[in-house]
């Protein structure tokens, strides 16, 4: 089973998720994407929504704030010392180098806005990818412990297996398209979130179990 069934069949189960990631604007894809580093989406949107309502959404709001209240803001996602650190560093960077235009930044071709992400203290592969599939809305695939899960236990791939090549493994089975790259990390996310777990996974209720080596 390659990559491209996998996702045709997730997308029978769960339907149309499109982009799924929630965001009002590029910024907070930012925000968010290191801010789910070792924590939920549930805690991420609980941080998200502190910010919201404390109207810190801009770079210059972020630099602005006080890193304790920005700590503070932050806390349910966990690790909100580092975090917090990290997002100060960044919003500082967008400001001195694009003056907090982030359409400056995304203007770049892909592989030299990986790069310069990629330089930033706190930015590592999976969270410069989800920045440039949902932010910069450019053709970069992102993996994560769901999709190292899922494809693990289908037996595709060793549970060893490295960051670049379960991505590569995965881009060269489906189509280079904007939305299939960004619903078919959604729908990996659903199923790793709600059926394939980590501790006591819902193999009854999965839609790849007849190809699956994981049964429990």
């Amino acid at each position: 089973m390659n990559s491209f069934e996998i996702y045709k069949i997730l997308k029978n189960h769960f339907g149309e998720v499109g982009s799924w990631w929630p965001k009002d604007g590029p910024f907070e894809v930012i925000i968010g994407s290191i801010l789910t580093q070792q924590s939920t989406w549930t805690n991420v949107e609980k941080a998200l929504q502190n910010l919201k309502e404390a109207n810190v959404l801009t770079p210059k709001d972020i630099v602005s704030l006080p890193l304790n209240t920005l700590k503070e803001l932050i806390k349910p996602s966990g690790f909100f010392n580092q975090k917090a650190e990290r997002i100060r560093k960044v919003s500082e960077y967008l400001i001195e180098k694009y003056n907090g235009d982030l359409d400056l930044l995304f203007a770049k071709d892909r592989k030299n806005l990986r790069d310069e992400l990629l330089q930033l203290k706190g930015i590592g592969k999976e969270t410069a990818d989800s920045i440039i599939l949902y932010a910069a809305e450019k053709n970069e695939f992102v993996v994560d412990a769901y999709t190292k899960r899922v494809y693990s236990r289908l037996k595709i791939v060793e549970e060893e297996i490295d960051y670049e090549n379960l991505k590569n493994h995965i881009i060269r089975e489906i189509p280079e398209e904007l939305l299939l790259y960004q619903e078919f990390h959604g729908l990996i996310v659903l199923l790793g979130k709600n059926i394939c777990k980590k501790k006591n996974p819902n193999c009854k209720e999965c839609p790849l179990s007849s190809k699956c080596k994981f049964i429990k």
